[in-house]
């Protein structure tokens, strides 16, 4: 077989996109469905003995929250440490608001979070890493496990992730908070925020990423 075949050899590429699956706590079989991919593809892409066309690349990227210059080697700018409030771009997913309150490329990933009242009415969220919240504004409603609080405004929460949460706004105006986990960079489907698809490893009828 020649080197067309395998098209440019990206010997860096095979144990970064391990290591990035193993960051994001991510089973081979759940890295590959969320990318597209069969697991043996993806086996075959970590192992180098199969090399990513760059529409791969760009989905890897995605589904691991980096960039193709990443996966590539290629040296990012270091991140500032100072993120402005003009520069928080507001994103919204499925009615929750929420804004990047911290550098790129970090372990944690700091968010700016607005709670409509009655988001995540039946989805339960269970996934590696530990999550801690701050109330700014309204009331929280937190379930965590068996138990269920409230949070008023000061109040704050830390907790790890593989207990099964959720997170609703108990205030008719909703509630903003302050969200920082350790998911590296995920999107807001991933976690407790936005209304995206349930975690595939719980739904049940209590509801809150």
């Amino acid at each position: 077989m020649t080197s067309q075949d395998h098209g440019p050899q990206l010997p860096a590429v095979a144990p970064r996109l391990r290591e990035l699956r193993g960051r994001s706590g991510l089973t081979l079989e759940a890295a590959a469905q969320r990318a597209e991919l069969s697991p043996a593809h993806l086996s075959r892409l970590e192992t180098g003995h199969r090399q990513p066309s760059l529409p791969v690349l760009l989905v890897l990227a995605r589904v691991y929250g980096t960039t193709v210059s990443h996966l590539l080697g290629e040296a990012p700018a270091a991140p500032g440490s100072v993120v402005r409030a003009s520069e928080m771009e507001a994103v919204e997913a499925g009615g929750w608001t929420y804004r990047q309150a911290g550098s790129p490329d970090r372990a944690m990933q700091a968010l700016r979070v607005h709670v409509p009242r009655g988001a995540q009415r039946d989805l339960v969220r269970v996934h590696p890493g530990e999550e801690w919240l701050h109330v700014l504004e309204g009331r929280l409603r937190l379930n965590l496990g068996d138990s269920e609080d409230v949070l008023e405004p000061g109040d704050s929460a830390h907790f790890d992730s593989l207990t099964p949460h959720r997170l609703s706004s108990d205030s008719s105006g909703g509630t903003d908070l302050l969200f920082v986990h350790t998911l590296l960079q995920s999107d807001a489907g991933a976690l407790c925020l936005g209304g995206g698809q349930p975690s595939p490893e719980r739904k049940g009828p209590h509801a809150g990423r």
